[in-house]
């Protein structure tokens, strides 16, 4: 009776992440449409109107060869050349544009700016993605285990200023999102405003939208053509991704953790589903153990 019990209140829970999820999915594509259908729309006529304009006051061009050059455009831009500016442009192949082009890869950011457009180039990615993004994944876990590792040491050093745990542990996880916000979503942010020119709700915008790895490649470090830039710009952007994927990683985890606790007090049978599958991964490797020594 109480498996049958375990069993339907997973189902049950299964189900509502289910509803849940493609709840979140549909209110997120209606606002989206709200907010972003008319501007797209506007900017379309307005493309439209500004080639009639340029049709009409260039009249030796007609409107195919207008068509043909804007597809130039576009070909040059899928494959990662800036169309504005002239021949002298940086190269999007440079050691630390290429750094930072890698780390995009391993880390599935994937801006979609720039991308391999040689057969080897591209043969070469494959495998090098395949191989990289399990390294970037142990990585990742191994450093999300030393920040968790200096996390409790600092809950330990707490503990002789504050006797209560609660309080220990709530001062200490506050500490370590106040400083890595610090780090990673706010001194950040300013310096890529300062350097590319945005306000710093783009910087802002461009620094989760990289470290969620969402990388909708609208907004991307080091590319303008009419700026300068230190030769290690875009390879430091690549390791601050690093670190603070690590970081955000472990604050997603928590913030999970949190929201399990929260629905295991309200819930009792998710709670007890909760503690059974934490016996389970408690269990798992002494089993492993035991069979090992066969």
């Amino acid at each position: 009776m109480a498996r049958f019990q375990s069993v339907r209140v997973r189902v049950n829970w299964t189900v509502l992440l289910i509803v849940a999820h493609l709840t979140y999915l549909l209110v997120g594509a209606t606002i989206f449409q709200i907010l972003e259908r008319e501007a797209e729309s506007t900017s379309r006529n307005h493309f439209q109107v500004e080639k009639l304009n340029f049709l009409a006051n260039y009249t030796c061009l007609d409107g195919q060869a207008l068509e043909k050059f804007v597809q130039v455009i576009l070909d040059a831009w899928e494959k990662g050349v800036n169309p504005s500016g002239n021949s002298t442009n940086p190269s999007n192949w440079d050691f630390s544009s290429s750094f930072f082009f890698a780390g995009t890869v391993v880390t599935t950011i994937g801006y979609g700016n720039l991308s391999p457009s040689t057969v080897s180039g591209q043969v070469f990615c494959v495998f090098y993605a395949l191989c990289g993004i399990p390294l970037n994944l142990a990585f990742l876990k191994q450093l999300g285990k030393c920040l968790t590792i200096h996390l409790g040491r600092l809950e330990r050093g707490m503990v002789s200023v504050v006797p209560h745990k609660q309080t220990v542990e709530a001062l200490a996880v506050s500490l370590f999102v106040i400083t890595g916000s610090l780090l990673f979503l706010v001194i950040p942010p300013l310096l890529f405003s300062y350097v590319e020119g945005w306000t710093f709700g783009e910087g802002f915008y461009f620094s989760f939208i990289t470290l969620s790895t969402i990388g909708f490649g609208d907004y991307v470090v080091g590319t303008d053509p009419g700026k300068e830039y230190i030769s290690l710009y875009r390879s430091l952007a690549g390791i601050w991704i690093i670190f603070a994927l690590a970081w955000l990683a472990l604050i997603l985890n928590m913030g999970a953790r949190i929201m399990q606790h929260v629905i295991g007090l309200t819930h009792s049978g998710f709670k007890k589903q909760e503690e059974e599958e934490e016996e389970e991964e408690d269990v798992s490797p002494s089993k492993l153990e035991d069979a090992s020594k066969f």
